[in-house]
């Protein structure tokens, strides 16, 4: 057989390779610039909000309350259509501009806090946006709040205990009592039925309570006793309530904070009983924490006669006994909305909206006791000076029934024409499940966030300096390439954080983009001593580059990985600056393997490889 000399091309990428690098690069370049113009304080206006005045009338009542105004916007397309955008020069006067333009408005719920990009009109409208900064960057407020769930248990016993009275009447079983034991310390989790002599005579007394319970509430543990029944709530059920009670507040928590107008929120989860909420940009976090930490709702009682057997007594704010019924008509999770107004009488009062359901046992109830008095509650939970949650619950209004109700009817006696609407608020937003305390609340000045901002990103810089310095010395024709490399590096992830949705940059996070700088670099390091050590061996630069490249590549992959699951962990349990941090480590080991093997390959090749050819025998 003939010798074929046939040619082994090294150090070269095909076309295809360089134009996915070029566009990569481009295109994280113009998602990385927005970040760099920074962003504005601004109050949107909404179409709905009965505006009337024009952006010039506008500008100058701000201007006469000593508001400098960097520009007033009027959204003539889209989906925004008719809103008004108030861009500020001052950061700090966003929440007074908030204020005084609600009295200029019919619906001053239309209004929002928002940011916005300051980057020119032809980079937003190719839809790129700045990374969005954490509280330590931004500034603002944070609160942790404890939700107790212990009120939820006893609703559930109390549910439970009222069914089983009931149910030992209608089966005409004498001589049995229930009661919820209150000697433990889950007094909430924990039913006695206690059966007499005589009950316990009649053998299908015993199982007949058994079979009602295990058929109608098979969530709770039965067990015998010495003279009775003992009921409990499995731990699963108890932990199903948690999760579920935790996960309603949190859903309950963010309609609140947007019937607050605050934009970029960040609520969430932290423990089993927990929830965290950061409102960047808010200075003034009383209007704030009275709206998160409240547990306001109302319910609508038929009222009953003094003395009844079936009410229960309710005090009004006058302090006089009304006697109602144990169970609510209507309570205030069938609210669908709810506006504060003033009435003919010039009394303060909220508009009530139901749902289906809550419109359907309203007209129900109002259709058979039209004549007959019906009671609005409002209750609210609090701490006692022991720490423990306790309901207070007044009677607000006794209205005569005139006429039958339909899903939209209005009540009086909230008080002012504010706290009518601090009610409205909270009724439009939901009432919660279990009370919540506001056990740590932590504010950051705008005037820290930049100062966090600037020591940051100066460490950034010095930082990179350093290792440009270094890398240009050492390595020298090879270390402009590392340069390149790094530099393309923080472009590329400075683009990823501003593209992907929910990535917040925090003051750990510029820590973790530090770490990225280091980590990106030490990928040329492991390369470029390689190819180091096959020159030493005899081999030609073309021929060092490529089995450098090769030989470096399983070292590089699996010290990135290992570091990737350090960070997957950090993102998956930690929380706020923890997966700042672990966001940006992550996203660093992706770019940082992305141009330290993929782009500085592509320089080499460009540069020194173009001629690099081996003829070989086969």
């Amino acid at each position: 057989m003939d010798n074929i000399q046939s040619k082994k091309l090294l150090n070269h990428y095909s076309a295809w390779k360089y134009i996915v690098l070029i566009v990569t690069i481009i295109v994280m370049l113009f998602s990385a610039l927005p970040t760099w113009y920074g962003e504005n304080a601004a109050v949107q206006v909404g179409a709905k909000a009965g505006l009337n005045l024009t952006p010039i009338e506008l500008r100058d009542k701000l201007t006469a309350q000593g508001i400098e105004v960097k520009r007033i916007e009027v959204k003539q397309h889209g989906e925004d259509k008719g809103q008004t955008l108030i861009v500020l020069n001052d950061d700090s006067e966003q929440t007074l501009v908030k204020t005084l333009v609600s009295s200029m408005v019919t619906e001053p719920k239309e209004l929002t806090l928002a940011l916005v990009s300051a980057a020119p009109s032809w980079l937003q409208n190719l839809g790129f946006e700045p990374i969005k900064l954490g509280l330590d960057l931004r500034g603002g407020v944070q609160f942790l709040l404890d939700v107790d769930v212990q009120p939820v248990y006893q609703a559930q016993a109390d549910a439970l205990v009222e069914s089983l009275r009931q149910f030992l009447r209608e089966q005409q079983i004498r001589g049995a009592s229930v009661r919820i034991d209150n000697t433990r310390d889950d007094a909430a989790l924990q039913i006695a039925i206690a059966l007499t002599d005589a009950a316990q005579a009649d053998n299908s007394a015993r199982a007949t309570v058994r079979q009602f319970i295990q058929q109608s509430y098979p969530t709770w543990q039965l067990t015998n006793a010495d003279n009775g029944l003992v009921i409990k709530l499995s731990q699963d059920e108890q932990s199903k309530l948690r999760n579920l009670t935790v996960q309603q507040n949190l859903q309950i928590m963010r309609s609140r904070i947007e019937e607050l107008g605050i934009t970029e929120a960040l609520v969430q989860r932290q423990g089993e009983h927990r929830i965290r909420i950061e409102l960047p940009g808010v200075q003034d976090p009383a209007a704030a924490k009275n709206v998160i930490g409240a547990t306001a709702s109302l319910a609508f009682f038929e009222v009953k006669e003094s003395g009844s057997v079936n009410a229960q007594v309710l005090k009004d704010k006058s302090g006089n006994p009304v006697y109602v019924a144990r169970s609510p008509v209507l309570g205030g999770d069938h609210i669908v909305d709810a506006r504060a107004n003033i009435g003919e009488m010039g009394m303060a009062e909220v508009n009530i909206h139901l749902d289906r359901i809550g419109g359907q046992k309203m007209s129900e109830f109002s259709r058979a006791n039209i004549g007959k008095p019906m009671a609005t509650s409002y209750s609210e939970y609090s701490r006692d000076e022991q720490g423990k949650a306790k309901q207070t619950q007044e009677i607000i209004s006794v209205a005569t029934i005139q006429s039958q109700l339909g899903d939209r009817f209005r009540i009086t006696g909230a008080g002012t024409y504010q706290e009518a609407q601090q009610l409205a608020l909270l009724l439009r937003a939901g009432s919660m499940t279990a009370p919540v305390t506001i056990v740590e609340e932590r504010t950051i000045g705008p005037t820290l966030g930049a100062e966090n901002i600037q020591n940051g990103f100066a460490a950034l810089g010095l930082g990179m300096g350093i290792t440009l310095l270094f890398m240009a010395l050492w390595y020298r024709r090879l270390g402009w390439v590392a340069n390149v490399a790094l530099i393309s590096n923080m472009v590329i992830l400075f683009g990823l954080l501003a593209l992907i949705p929910g990535a917040v940059l925090t003051l750990p996070g510029i820590a973790g983009l530090v770490l990225t700088v280091g980590m990106a670099v030490d990928t040329n390091v492991l390369i470029f001593e390689r190819i180091k050590d096959k020159l030493k061996e005899g081999r030609s630069f073309a021929l060092a580059i490529d089995t450098g490249f090769d030989s470096a590549f399983s070292t590089i992959f699996d010290a990135n990985f290992t570091t990737m699951i350090t960070a997957v962990v950090l993102y998956s349990i930690g929380n706020g600056p923890i997966q700042g941090f672990a966001l940006t480590l992550g996203l660093g080991l992706l770019t940082s393997m992305f141009t330290g093997i993929f782009a500085s390959r592509a320089l080499i090749n460009l540069v020194y490889g173009r001629d690099a050819r081996r003829h070989v025998r086969v």
